[in-house]
């Protein structure tokens, strides 16, 4: 990646990209300014006054029409991704090494991420021997921000009941989590699914694990795969 040591790169711009990044999704679609202000929990004027910053700086980070939303430049992709590199890379460390509870995990992240040299980027990178995943089962970019698209779905979207895998879980949710975990649904898991209702499933991991109760707005956090 190629984009160190340039013009807006602080904790709060490195911040926006990343939003940007998750909400655009695969498809890189532009982003609103409501959107980001509810991911970020800021007011849409501070919003609109970062974006604009970062559309007009010496190397553009976003293309941002006021109307129309907002989407990377090449540079804030590069950007977006050696920061979510840094952050999933710390993320394993703290998991792995360090012991960490999984719901830690991202909070101590989101506060080393912006700061880690490339040296030390690096040397975790080794030390964890090359990993492709983080403790949430999602993608660590590659040192050259090439990453796997996603192809699993969200559990929210299943209407069938049936065995399935789970791919990955949301970070965003501290509390729910750390419920998940204690249940066993972990990235890798074997997972019976039950739909109760629209608004309700059962899941079951099996083993020494007791059936979890999920509401469908909690379903969305945890992406699954068919069991092959």
């Amino acid at each position: 990646m190629t984009t160190r040591r340039v013009n807006l790169n602080t904790e709060s711009a490195d911040n926006y990209l990343k939003a940007v990044f998750a909400l655009g999704g695969p498809e890189e679609e532009r982003v609103s300014s409501t959107a980001l202000a509810d991911r970020l929990g800021v007011a849409p004027a501070s919003v609109t006054n970062m974006l604009q910053k970062l559309a007009t700086s010496p190397v553009p980070f976003v293309e941002y029409e006021s109307r129309r939303g907002v989407r990377l430049s090449a540079a804030g992709r590069r950007r977006a991704l050696e920061i979510l590199r840094h952050h999933r890379l710390l993320e394993t460390f703290l998991y792995e090494v360090l012991g960490y509870p999984i719901e830690e995990v991202h909070d101590e992240a989101e506060r080393l991420e912006h700061f880690i040299s490339e040296r030390f980027e690096e040397r975790i990178d080794a030390k964890l021997g090359r990993p492709k995943f983080d403790p949430h089962g999602h993608c660590i970019p590659a040192l050259s921000g090439k990453m796997s698209k996603q192809t699993s779905r969200p559990l929210s979207d299943i209407e069938e009941d049936g065995e399935f895998v789970v791919d990955s879980i949301s970070d965003q949710d501290s509390v729910l989590l750390k419920r998940l975990n204690a249940h066993g649904v972990t990235p890798g898991a074997r997972l019976h699914v039950l739909r109760l209702s629209q608004e309700e499933f059962v899941l079951r991991a099996g083993g020494r694990f007791k059936p979890l109760q999920l509401p469908l707005s909690g379903a969305g956090a945890v992406r699954i795969r068919p069991n092959d």
